[in-house]
């Protein structure tokens, strides 16, 4: 069953697209409004592809033809047009650029929750509030998600650390056993170190929750995967939304740990927000 939003649909099938569909993707993701603009033999040629090519990729995801991708694709854009597509150019001004990066973030996230699991997600907070040691692993923008999990995580009682380094991450994964959880975390589901830190935790007995792209080899390499479709524009001036979706992703883990763990986490979570308090300096 795909989403009515071709768009959502396109994020959520991309992986099994063929080579020449792909194509076809890349450039409506690239400009979807401009991309109505077309007919089949315009597209075809823009994405430099067949017209065939163009109407299997539109039955791929869910449609009967291109015109019926075309309806939906309108449809989806006037739906969502406060949030419409993020493109900046050096002529923005200020206004222009706070607009577009905050409409940008807030389309990328709504695309990612729509497309959570709910049993992959359930899967995962039940892992992960049976766990004895949890760690968190990633690198670059991954690293400083993983860092902020550990934050989150370090005040729901299993013991956490977040790991950056692709050495220590080996390490560690050699130490893992049946009552350990290693949340990998990246954007594109193929970075070499981290798969090499997986394999060895998953050898050990660990479950491995992998924060990722559907269908990359880090999804497939994972004992619970959480297919998250961020989309990441890597063009000039563009923020990393992957990050953020990513975060909120982590909030979301975290908030569930902490109610599967009620009443008895009540009291050091009140501990914790005291010692804080004291730890502030207070007005005069």
């Amino acid at each position: 069953m795909f989403p009515e939003d071709p768009l959502v649909a396109l994020k959520q099938g991309y992986a099994s697209l063929r080579r020449s569909e792909k194509k076809v993707a890349d450039f409506i993701l690239k400009s979807p409004s401009t991309s109505l603009e077309y007919s089949i033999a315009e597209l075809a040629k823009k994405a430099e592809v067949s017209e065939p090519t163009v109407v299997r990729f539109c039955r791929a995801i869910g449609c009967n033809g291109y015109q019926e991708f075309k309806l939906k694709l309108a449809q989806s854009l006037g739906s969502g047009s406060r949030f419409a597509e993020l493109k900046l150019n050096q002529e923005d001004t200020t206004n222009d650029i706070a607009r577009k990066v905050f409409n940008g973030t807030v389309r990328e996230l709504i695309n990612v929750r729509d497309l959570l699991n709910p049993t992959e997600l359930e899967s995962a907070i039940d892992s992960l509030a049976a766990a004895h040691r949890v760690e968190f692993y990633g690198f670059g923008a991954s690293g400083a998600v993983a860092e902020d999990a550990r934050h989150k995580f370090i005040r729901l009682q299993p013991s956490s650390m977040a790991i950056t380094d692709p050495h220590i991450q080996l390490i560690s994964a050699s130490t893992m056993n049946e009552t350990s959880v290693v949340v990998a975390i990246s954007q594109s589901g193929r970075s070499k170190e981290l798969l090499q830190s997986v394999r060895v935790a998953v050898k050990q007995g660990a479950c491995v929750i992998g924060i990722c792209p559907k269908d990359t080899p880090l999804a497939k390499l994972c004992t619970q995967p959480m297919a998250i479709a961020a989309e990441e524009n890597t063009e000039l001036f563009t923020p990393l939304t992957s990050r953020i979706a990513h975060l909120v992703v982590i909030d979301v883990l975290a908030t569930g740990v902490a109610m599967k763990k009620e009443p008895e986490l009540s009291q050091q979570l009140k501990n914790i927000k005291k010692r804080l308090n004291n730890a502030r300096v207070k007005d005069d």
